[in-house]
């Protein structure tokens, strides 16, 4: 209040700073906003947001409790009304079919979900659901989140399980001001939150300080500033001035985004990096072209599309307080683009008003997650069928055209667009060959990383994926890419430091070690433990500072089997083998599916000579998780090790086909039959590898070192010129190719 006092001087006072009065300032509840700002209020009031969370009552629950039942894997549930309880009989943790009280319904549209309180202070929510569109569309009806499945109470997908437990998983989005609250040691939660949806302190931060004096003490998320202008000649607006300020996008990726959390003392206008650290164009979570795959929730889309490299935010196109858009249809996209060149059939290429003349049909195709809920790809990608054809990526134009195929909508589109994109280079080319090892992995990956034109999460992945398989070019992109200012590059750099020898780590890394977003200190931390001692003290200190962080993130991340196990990681980093193994054990505990703390525990055991005991546990992971391909590997590596040969083989191949997209799995059982004397199969393993997987370095060392042992020098000259050709500053391989053509080591 002094502060804000010494106004009255004549000297006019330097403007609050609005993080720092982020961190005085508490919680006061939307409701205090509307008083002075009803239009927005209004707005938002009925809004998925105001709706995402609400106490059961009638007036929330929209799911049909009239004793409706509903059967799924052999189990009969039943939802109805007692004593004005909304209530379900289910299976339970045990299977048993038990009844639980509704506390809460979860999101209204497409789909409701609903809460039942369980005695640890756990929130779990039902994946049995309720489709809310009208009955006319297939709706007002039961569904189960996996009906292609047989999730039962043993299956981790169990809506008692860990994945759908409301604390850990959905609260922080659904609620303003969450606050998590595990206490690993009682292992029970006392979560709590000053408003139960998401309401304007979500996005604005607390308004203690703003409720008492609004002139003095401005909120935080100011609207975006700039205007949308045509300059002469232009078909396409450009933000005046461009927009520089990330704090709004920032704000919406805290919950629209793939991303895991560092902890919860986070408040809207931090930057993103120092509470969470979101995926990048994963396998699995997108295709090769980044096109959404899984559920990722917006923004790694966005980050890729043209629309966030030319200034636009979230709000241009959503009103941020009804979330809804701010115009239906093709005029929402003439707010930029002018319509008498982008909505005609001049440009679209279809007739009247049917599919295809939509601006969001060929340019924001969808995916339906939760079996009901179609959502739309935010990254505004141009089609390319052409990308179909030669890497199997989806396009928009055979999501219409199935008949016809990729190949005719290639041809279509070519023929309508001479000049267009087709043909052209495009990062899907990069990211496609380092998940298939290509030949050229490593060069098209360097140049997309380099590629400083690139979308920071494009040039983030492509350098993610160098972590594979390292050489001297990669390390020379590392290094340049570090000093690249946009911090999700450099926090992909960071986190591959950890496939470095320690002493290499050091001058790449220390920096970051207070680098001032905390996604980077983690990485750095540990990347950088095990050079501790190559340190300088004051870098010690960092790093020790660093640590207290990453410790603090596992603590909050204890609920889950992620969190246990970076923790014993670490311990066992630290020689503090003891707690490690109790960490890991507290792991498999928690979560008997997670077959890496059974791995890890097993190396453990090795280390005090415990080989028999380290096999035991590796066949209890895959009775755990016989799905899990490197329980198997690991396994089969135990077995070698006590020289149970033809089990390990079982063991690795059993792994080999789990993963047939694993090059290392394949290698390993060539280098086995090699070791066993068995020469010629383990040739033929390895050719078949390397001609599946033609940029696996280690495959093709193998192949050139045992022809050279057998003395046969051609054909092992062939394959050390194809390391060369892969990495020609290879140093091994040129030694390797040297004794080749001299004879002589």
């Amino acid at each position: 209040m002094a502060i804000l006092l010494a106004g009255c001087a004549a000297e006019e006072p330097p403007a609050p700073d609005e993080n720092a009065l982020a961190g005085l300032a508490d919680y006061v509840g939307g409701e205090q906003c509307s008083a002075c700002h009803m239009a927005e209020a209004e707005l938002w009031r009925g809004s998925h947001h105001d709706l995402a969370m609400a106490v059961a009552s009638p007036a929330s629950i929209s799911g049909d409790f009239n004793n409706a039942q509903f059967t799924y894997n052999g189990v009969t549930s039943e939802f109805f009304v007692r004593d004005g309880v909304y209530r379900v009989r289910t299976d339970g943790p045990d299977g048993v079919l038990t009844e639980y009280e509704i506390t809460h319904a979860f999101g209204i549209e497409p789909l409701q979900q609903y809460l039942a309180e369980f005695p640890d202070g756990r929130f779990q929510v039902l994946n049995i659901a309720w489709d809310s569109h009208p009955a006319d569309e297939g709706g007002q009806r039961w569904f189960h989140l996996y009906p292609d499945d047989a999730v039962d109470h043993e299956d981790p997908l169990h809506w008692t399980g860990t994945f759908y437990n409301w604390n850990s998983t959905c609260a922080e989005c659904h609620s303003t001001n969450l606050r998590k609250n595990y206490d690993p040691e009682e292992d029970r939660f006392e979560t709590t939150f000053s408003s139960i949806d998401v309401d304007c302190e979500s996005c604005h931060g607390p308004g203690s300080l703003h409720v008492r004096a609004p002139e003095d003490v401005p909120m935080g998320l100011a609207a975006a500033t700039g205007q949308w202008q045509f300059p002469e000649g232009a078909v396409i607006a450009q933000r005046v001035p461009p927009l520089t300020d990330r704090t709004e996008l920032e704000t919406c990726a805290q919950c629209h985004s793939r991303r895991s959390q560092f902890s919860d003392e986070f408040h809207p206008g931090d930057p993103l990096l120092d509470g969470f650290q979101p995926s990048l164009l994963d396998e699995g979570l997108y295709h090769a072209d980044g096109q959404i795959q899984d559920e990722v929730y917006v923004y790694g889309s966005f980050l890729q599309s043209p629309m966030h490299a030319a200034g636009v935010t979230c709000s241009d196109c959503h009103e941020p307080h009804s979330a809804q858009l701010r115009a239906q249809g093709d005029a929402l996209c003439a707010q930029c683009h002018q319509a008498s060149v982008y909505l005609g059939p001049q440009h679209h290429r279809h007739p009247g008003d049917g599919p295809g003349t939509n601006c969001v049909d060929c340019h924001m195709p969808t995916e339906t997650y939760m079996v009901v809920d179609p959502r739309r790809d935010h990254s505004f990608r141009v089609p390319r069928p052409d990308l179909s054809v030669s890497l199997g990526t989806p396009n928009a134009c055979s999501g219409c055209h199935q008949a016809e195929g990729d190949q005719w909508a290639a041809d279509t589109v070519a023929a309508w667009f001479p000049e267009g994109r087709s043909g052209t280079p495009h990062y899907a080319e990069a990211i496609h060959a380092a998940r298939q090892w290509a030949s050229d992995r490593g060069s098209r990956l360097t140049a997309l990383a380099d590629d400083a034109t690139m979308p920071a999460i494009v040039r983030a992945t492509a350098v993610s994926l160098l972590s594979a398989q390292m050489d001297d070019r990669a390390l020379q992109t590392v290094e340049a890419v570090l000093q690249n200012d946009d911090p999700l590059v450099q926090l992909a750099a960071v986190g591959l430091l950890e496939n470095l020898n320690p002493d290499d780590r050091v001058g790449f890394g220390q920096r970051f070690l207070s680098h001032p977003l905390r996604a980077l200190r983690l990485a750095a931390a540990r990347a950088l433990l095990p050079s501790r001692e190559q340190l300088s003290e004051r870098r010690r200190n960092d790093l020790d500072a660093a640590l207290e962080e990453y410790w603090a993130a596992q603590r909050f991340n204890s609920d889950r089997a992620e969190g246990l196990f970076n923790s014993a990681s670490t311990l066992a980093q630290l020689g503090r083998l003891e707690e490690a193994t109790e960490a890991f054990e507290a792991t498999i505990a928690r979560a008997p599916w997670f077959t890496a703390a059974y791995i890890n525990l097993a190396d453990l055991l090795r280390q005090y000579g415990r080989e028999q005991d380290a096999e035991a546990l590796l066949r209890q992971a895959v009775e755990s998780n016989g799905e899990d391909p490197s329980g198997h590997f690991a396994l089969g590596l135990s077995l070698v090790r006590s020289e149970q040969l033809e089990a390990a083989m079982e063991s690795l191949q059993r792994a080999a086909d789990l993963a047939p997209d694993e090059p290392y799995y394949q290698y390993v059982i060539g280098i086995a039959l090699n070791s066993t004397g068995e020469r010629a199969a383990a040739l033929q393993r390895l050719r078949e590898a390397h001609d599946r997987f033609p940029g696996h370095r280690d495959t093709i060392v193998a192949l050139a070192t045992i022809h050279r042992d057998a003395g046969e020098v051609d054909e092992a000259r062939l394959y050390a010129e194809r390391l060369l050709e892969m990495s020609p500053a290879d140093p091994s391989a040129r030694a390797l190719l040297d004794e080749l053509n001299t004879g002589s080591p």
